[in-house]
């Protein structure tokens, strides 16, 4: 466990603090069975601070990627390695990264996602950063020249086009542009967005036929840039979602009010039969006021904003619990659904995790957890179907586990269908796995690894 001062901010702390090795091992122990089915790698990213400096936020650490290879019922291996952007290779050298911000210059430590056959990890202040399926960085991604933006870090898959789209946003003009890259992985359209001021702008959804924004009320501030994050909450900024047509070849943005608030994570968007354009959200009441801190992020709830035909727009909170990470059938990105997932985050005072998981049923209302053994913190689990025709939800939830008991890490695979039980294997790591954002499932034919 990497030493920290006392006083600490709680990502110098726990399992919250860095790695120092780089490590591979193979025929990983599992406990339990790995689901023949489950044929790919489930890879994850999160800061990892080479430097071990924790004067900045922890979001702004260097990326490092955590890989475990399942196919055939057995854990193949397991990975962890920095993704070699430009900031990393400056910090090995002893130099000190130039204050002009270039789109190559990334720590790529966000999220890490497969589309058109490459692997690609992200941050939202920079173009991607492709690795390959060994996790070995192959370098700074731009569409072969096109984007000249910086791309967030959850780009949408669309599971009826294979499109994805994405946007950039920048202190500096244009502010936000929305992008859209085909299937083969062309860029296909690019479309500037006016906001009112720069504000952090980290997800975003689709539906079949819009793509919807969130202009809300955390914007920049030049005297925190010392912390690696100048953002604020602005009490006089209000907040809006925009709905725009996903083809549209210029700025026609709807915006609609809403009561103020910040979202980093959809869950999912759709066109409801009625004509309404329906946003499930991972809401805050507010965020970040005086700057980011070091104690910990606060609570969220789910929530449900509601777009009528006429532009009307209704607010309802789901759940009293406390989450972050939803995620939902990849399938149904974009469509009508029923399932999602999420972490309950109120019993480790970081409001970044705990041990209980939840299942929404959001058409019923309904809601399962289950909570793993007191010491284990979960990380964001995701959802692989258990064929490409199965049901909603018909498959297992993948993501990594700490235990402090004994400060090591798992591979957790649980059936979605029923948490419940608990899980269904765990594969056991050669080191802990420290917390982290944002990862995928990406079956073995997507890379051709």
């Amino acid at each position: 466990m990497v030493e920290t001062p006392a006083a600490a901010p709680f990502y110098a702390q726990g399992n919250f603090a860095p790695v120092d090795l780089e490590v591979f091992q193979e025929h990983l122990r599992v406990e339990g069975s790995v689901p023949p089915e489950l044929d790919g790698l489930y890879l994850r990213n999160g800061p990892n601070p080479l430097d071990h400096d924790f004067t900045r936020h922890w979001f702004v650490g260097d990326g490092m990627l955590h890989g475990v290879d399942l196919s055939g019922g057995a854990a193949r291996w397991y990975r962890n390695r920095y993704v070699q952007t430009d900031r990393l290779a400056d910090k090995r050298g002893g130099k000190v990264a130039p204050d002009a911000h270039r789109l190559g210059r990334s720590e790529a430590n966000t999220n890490v996602i497969a589309h058109a056959g490459r692997i690609l990890a992200l941050v939202e202040d920079a173009v991607p950063t492709e690795v390959a399926p060994t996790l070995r960085t192959v370098g700074a991604y731009d569409f072969n020249g096109r984007l000249a933006t910086p791309c967030t870090a959850h780009p949408v898959i669309c599971p009826l086009t294979g499109e994805l789209h994405f946007f950039g946003y920048s202190a500096r003009e244009p502010v936000v542009t929305y992008h859209v890259a085909d299937q083969a992985g062309e860029l296909i359209r690019s479309v500037e967005i006016a906001v009112g001021a720069p504000t952090m702008m980290h997800g975003f959804a689709i539906t079949a036929r819009k793509a919807v924004f969130m202009d809300l009320p955390v914007v920049a501030d030049d005297s925190l840039l010392t912390t690696g994050i100048p953002f604020r909450w602005a009490d006089d900024y209000g907040a809006r979602v925009g709905l725009i047509d996903r083809g549209a070849l210029e700025d026609s943005v709807r915006w609609f009010e809403v009561d103020p608030c910040y979202v980093f994570h959809p869950l999912n968007a759709y066109e409801d039969h009625d004509g309404s354009t329906v946003v499930d959200v991972v809401r805050y009441d507010d965020f970040w006021r005086g700057g980011p801190g070091t104690k910990g992020i606060e609570p969220a709830y789910l929530h449900r904003w509601r777009i009528d035909a006429d532009g009307q727009v209704s607010e309802e909170r789901r759940d009293d619990r406390t989450i972050e990470f939803p995620r939902g059938d990849p399938r149904y990105i974009g469509l009508p659904y029923r399932f999602g997932y999420a972490i309950r985050t109120d019993e480790t005072g970081s409001g970044i995790g705990s041990r209980t998981m939840i299942t929404y049923d959001v058409v019923s209302g309904r809601s399962s957890e289950f909570s793993f053994e007191e010491g284990t913190i979960l990380s964001e689990f995701v959802l692989v179907p258990a064929s490409a025709d199965a049901a909603e939800g018909e498959g297992w939830l993948v993501g990594y586990a700490y235990s402090s008991r004994n400060d090591t890490s798992a591979l957790v695979i649980m059936d979605a269908e029923r948490i419940e039980k608990g899980p269904v294997a765990r594969v056991w790591l050669p080191q802990r796995v420290p917390q982290g954002f944002h990862g995928n499932w990406i079956p073995r034919q997507a890379i051709g690894a």
